[in-house]
């Protein structure tokens, strides 16, 4: 439906059912149209139409293609609910695959092999077989996908009927579309199979070559994904393929680029002429560093992947990224922590390249004449590093680290010039005042501190066995035995004492024994694991470097794809999470989560496939350790709480909840209906880390659930228990388990209010001076053109039920203009200017606060409580 058609998501008359079962049955087509496309929005936004089904099925005879589509896509909703209604669609279908129009074959064979229920998989074989040889392209590129469908159905089936062996004629078709649906649908069978289904062969190669130029972009993933599993038979082999490959870096598509990599760096293991490797690792440069100026999280993805390829081809980037200045740019930002990565970052470069070092050192240097306190500490431990990576190297700065050695107040930065002062204490004329500087606060110094400044001490006295070291080394050893609790310290000064005592010689072949140099091996994989991710490029697992098994535990599903045409807006958001595949299609799974998914668009790369999978609730797949178990019940009521897992989608469980807050506490309002034939039980439930931390503060109290029945609870939630990094946003990420089903997964929102805390409320005074505090930059103001405001006291009552507190009120010209506070959990005040004019559409507000990244969310919440 068009954006036009947002009138069928609303209805203003009582009795919807009966009034849409009315207008399916009319007399007029305009009027069943519209009757059809209510039904789909009310089942779009979660509603239960299911009752309709008889009368939308009967809207089926019908030449208007719009009308078919929204029946159909009804039909795949609810066909498994009502298997039996089911069966009286399938004449038509039958008919409809045998229609003059191509969009209309393919329409029918496509909706046949989405609909999952065995009586209409009988009557799916003798359309497809037609179809898979149809004159029109699009019904055979439909058809190909529809085989892999069926085979997650009735594996045995299709192979009895032929269709494995008519897929792999249609790589020889002269329409590259049907090529790659043809190699994405035996991909899918392939991994979902045990034995050998698709093997391509030099000819296939070719065939799969050609196609290559011609067919959309995400058919070029399929077929580049294909062709990485072929092994060259020889160098000249492998780099024919590469030649045939390599014009594919420079496409648009971020996954067909990616791609493109995975095959060149496969192959190039086979190419022996080291010209040609040189070239491939010239042109692939360029493409990955174009990469890296997209969206956040199609950055991520990359830098992901290109870590992978630097471990195998170091050279790779080696004249295409120049970051030394980014990096000391970056190191004199606001934000303390982006500035302390930076160091560290600059430091993390002088140990990986050498050639680099000097210059890093150099930068180094640069950060610590400026005196921030905090850029000198970083910059201090990433030398302390460089010493060590680079001995008798770059030592003559030391003196230059002495001077800031009184600025030094963190743990870390204090142990590493202890380290080094101990370390080079020959080469430094006042080591002895320097680490006596130390000795007053020695017992209320942390364990690292008094760890480093023993074995400093040590090493002076080793060093410089002159009366101050000697007074030192007793005052040092007697702290750390006698006035200590703390076992490793106490240990390891006994264990000096002891050599000091009896063979001083012993003590300087243990203390001072010459140090392993130290290397930078982050991020450095198992040479075997690493040639397993580099062979799944652009997967999932080169994004979280994990090989597939460790994180899909079940066996993959054939794609329940579908075209652009026709989206499964049925189960869109919640249990599944749908990735685009060929032709704009979304492949998603019943029995499992694929690794395989290419990388688009940032959502297709980052989020929508990576929630779920590998951390969200820690162990998805085996809830049961995770999980609160049940308790006993717990009685909620109130108004209807908002579908978050539809009956369609939960195979008849249908839930509803919503984030609430009373008195003070914050509780999970949920209700469990149980749409099935049989008893529910056994109900847990998990939330997956969140900007407030959010967890269950306790069991998850729900009643075995009869058919037919329903429960609702309001489950206590509580603070800071999981709290995601990143940007602060309103997703909740919700799993529930019972006995007898699968794990549902569901998205919610937890708007901002919720969490406004009871202690928002501010005097006219304080109000005001907070306001003049904060400067004009973290001020921001969002329209409402939508909202109208009845009543001002009943706006103030309404917003202070939400503990957003009113200050004062004023008026301009016509317009109310009213001050108002609220507050966080972490004390983020909210300074509120709300301006409208009462009955007439059409608000403003404007807020002050001093965290900035909370502001989308509190306007968010605003629009809620205003509206």
């Amino acid at each position: 439906m068009s954006g036009h058609d947002s009138k069928y998501f609303s209805t203003t008359k009582k009795g919807e059912i009966p009034e849409l079962k009315e207008e399916l049955n009319s007399q007029y087509k305009d009027k069943r149209k519209d009757a059809v496309k209510k039904v789909i929005a009310a089942m779009t936004v979660g509603k239960d139409v299911s009752s309709l089904f008889t009368d939308v099925v009967n809207c089926m005879q019908t030449e208007n293609l719009e009308l078919k589509k929204l029946v159909y896509l009804y039909l795949i909703n609810y066909a498994k609910s009502q298997p039996d209604l089911a069966i009286l669609a399938v004449n038509t279908f039958v008919k409809d695959s045998q229609d003059p129009n191509p969009l209309i074959r393919a329409l029918a064979v496509r909706t046949m092999g989405c609909i999952r229920v065995d009586k209409i998989t009988e009557y799916l074989c003798d359309p497809l077989q037609r179809c898979l040889k149809d004159d029109d392209p699009y019904v055979r590129k439909t058809a190909a996908i529809c085989v892999a469908k069926l085979y997650d159905i009735n594996a045995e089936l299709v192979e009895d009927r032929g269709f494995l062996e008519a897929l792999k004629d249609l790589i020889s078709d002269n329409n590259p579309m049907v090529v790659a649906n043809a190699v994405a649908a035996l991909a899918e069978i392939q991994d979902s199979s045990a034995r050998p289904i698709f093997e391509i062969t030099s000819h296939t190669l070719t065939k799969l070559l050609t196609a290559l130029n011609e067919c959309t972009e995400w058919g070029q993933v399929f077929i580049l994904d294909s062709l990485s599993r072929y092994k060259a038979t020889d160098a000249r082999d492998a780099e024919n393929i590469v030649e045939r490959v390599t014009p594919r870096l420079q496409h648009a598509n971020c996954a067909v680029v990616l791609s493109a990599v995975k095959i060149i760096l496969l192959q190039m293991e086979l190419i022996t002429s080291t010209d040609v490797v040189r070239n491939l690792c010239k042109k692939m440069a360029p493409p990955l560093v174009t990469l890296l100026s997209a969206e956040p999280e199609i950055q991520y993805v990359a830098l992901r992947n290109i870590n992978l390829i630097v471990q195998k081809r170091p050279t790779i980037l080696a004249h295409e990224i120049k970051v030394l200045l980014e990096f000391k740019e970056y190191a004199t930002e606001v934000d303390v922590d982006f500035v302390r990565k930076a160091v560290r970052a600059i430091g993390r470069c002088a140990i990986k390249l050498e050639r680099a070092a000097e210059r890093c050192i150099s930068v180094l240097l640069e950060l610590i004449k400026i005196k921030v306190n905090y850029v000198v500490q970083e910059a201090i431990i990433v030398i302390k590093d460089i010493f060590r990576r680079y001995p008798n190297t770059y030592e003559s700065i030391i003196a230059t680290l002495c001077e800031s050695l009184d600025t030094l107040d963190e743990p870390e930065a204090k142990a590493s010039m202890i380290w080094i002062i101990g370390e080079y204490a020959e080469r430094i004329d006042n080591a002895d005042e320097l680490l006596e500087s130390f000795l007053d606060t020695f017992p209320e110094e942390p364990a690292l501190v008094q760890l480093q400044l023993l074995t400093a001490t040590v090493k002076l006295f080793l060093k410089k066995p002159t009366e101050g070291p000697q007074q030192m080394i007793q005052a040092v050893l007697n702290n750390a035995t006698v006035e200590t609790d703390n076992p490793d310290l106490r240990d390891r000064a006994y264990i000096y004492w002891r050599l000091l005592s009896t063979d001083p010689e012993a003590a300087k072949d243990v203390v001072l024994a010459e140090k392993p140099v130290i290397s930078d091996d982050s991020n450095q994989l198992d040479s075997s694991l690493l040639d397993e991710l580099l062979a799944n490029i652009s997967t999932l697992s080169s994004v979280y470097h994990k090989p597939p098994e460790a994180f899909v535990s079940r066996v993959k599903a054939a794609p329940r794809a579908d075209d652009e045409e026709f989206a499964d807006a049925g189960e869109t958001g919640y249990s599944e999470s749908p990735s685009q595949g060929v032709d704009g299609a979304s492949p998603s799974s019943s029995t499992g989560t694929s690794s395989n998914v290419p990388v688009k668009q940032p959502a297709a790369a980052a989020a929508a496939v990576a929630a779920p999978i590998p951390d969200l609730l820690g162990d998805l797949m085996g809830l049961d350790n995770a999980l609160v178990p049940v308790d006993e019940p717990k009685a909620s009521s109130g108004p209807p709480l908002p579908v978050v897992l539809p009956s369609t989608t939960g195979q008849g469980l249908q839930i509803s909840a919503q984030l609430v807050r009373r008195d003070g506490q914050i509780y999970y309002d949920i209700s469990f209906e149980n749409g099935t034939h049989g008893v529910l039980d056994g109900f847990m439930i998990q939330f997956n880390k969140n900007t407030f931390g959010l967890a269950a503060g306790g069991p998850l109290q729900v009643p075995p659930l009869q058919p037919g029945s329903s429960a609702r609870t309001l489950l206590a939630m509580v603070f800071s228990q999981n709290v995601s990094p990143g940007a602060p946003n309103s997703l909740l990420q919700v799993a529930v388990k019972n006995n007898q089903q699968p794990v549902w997964y569901f998205s919610d929102k937890g708007l901002l209010h919720v969490f406004f805390g009871e202690d928002g409320k501010m005097e006219r005074t304080s109000f005001l001076e907070a306001w003049k505090s904060l400067p004009d930059d973290n001020e921001f103001s969002k329209e409402y053109p939508n909202s109208v405001i009845s009543s001002i006291d009943a706006t103030v009552e309404h917003l202070a039920a939400s503990n957003v507190f009113f200050i004062a009120k004023r008026k301009n010209a016509n317009m109310d203009v009213l001050y108002l506070s609220a507050k966080v959990p972490r004390g983020i005040p909210f300074l509120i200017e709300l301006t409208a004019a009462v009955g007439v559409p059409g608000a403003k507000c404007a807020v002050k606060t001093p965290n900035r990244e909370f502001v989308p969310l509190f306007f968010e919440a605003m629009e809620s409580l205003i509206n």
